[in-house]
């Protein structure tokens, strides 16, 4: 029997894009791509790992896109967060079905499909080794998923955020359409900022920054990326301080 590689994380945040979940489809949900990431959280949880999770709404609805489109903001942008719900109770429903007991707790009350946000009770479940995912962003408009899960992860003191993207870690360039493009290892807070790296989003970088926690970025399509990379293997960009 192989050893389970060792992490010094005890409790994280994943977040990844609603795109995430839509595999090579245009639009919705790729059910065998939600079962495959649940396998990769399940083997992290496996770890003895504590895991926070938010999921983007934008394979269903993007209020900016909607916004952009002649729509008021604030009812596009709660649509947006009604989409992470749907993409929430996806991912959750796929993570019972493997026995990793899981709780949806949502920003905006909705308590027949969801639990509402009280910051005491979701610690206890994520120390009953439980996995919340955190779905409606904030509750609020005019605020990203990637600021939800930063500021979620403070409240919960995660001791990382780990992004799942579709590329292996932060560039100074497009690396689908710059073939010289340069991954960072290591990068500043106030350099993603400044060079508009397009990690996450200002207010999310900063509120990151200001509490000194860590966003590692990783590739989420490379299989047995998110375990690898908690025990310290793979290739993954870490902003820091």
């Amino acid at each position: 029997m192989s050893q389970a590689p060792a992490t010094t994380y005890s409790r994280v945040m994943l977040k990844i894009s609603g795109e995430a979940l839509m595999g090579d489809q245009g639009y919705g949900l790729h059910p065998p791509t939600v079962q495959r990431i649940a396998q990769e959280v399940k083997s992290v949880r496996d770890l003895g790992v504590e895991i926070c999770m938010v999921i983007g709404g934008g394979n269903i609805f993007r209020g900016l896109a909607g916004s952009a489109q002649g729509m008021e903001r604030t009812t596009a942008d709660y649509m947006g967060m009604l989409a992470t719900v749907m993409n929430a109770l996806a991912m959750q429903s796929a993570l019972e079905q493997i026995g990793v007991f899981t709780r949806v707790i949502s920003a905006i009350p909705m308590d027949q499909v969801c639990e509402p946000y009280i910051r005491r009770r979701a610690v206890r479940h994520l120390e009953k080794k439980r996995v919340c995912i955190f779905a409606a962003g904030t509750g609020n408009p005019y605020f990203t998923t990637d600021t939800a899960a930063t500021l979620r992860a403070n409240e919960m003191t995660c001791q990382a955020i780990f992004k799942g993207t579709k590329v292996d870690g932060v560039y100074d360039k497009d690396p689908k359409k710059h073939a010289d493009a340069k991954r960072y290892d290591l990068v500043s807070y106030d350099e993603v900022l400044q060079r508009n790296l397009g990690v996450m989003d200002a207010s999310a970088i900063a509120l990151a920054r200001d509490n000194s926690l860590p966003i590692i970025v990783f590739s989420l399509d490379e299989p047995g990326g998110f375990r690898g990379i908690l025990a310290g293997q793979g290739t993954y960009t870490r902003v820091h301080g």
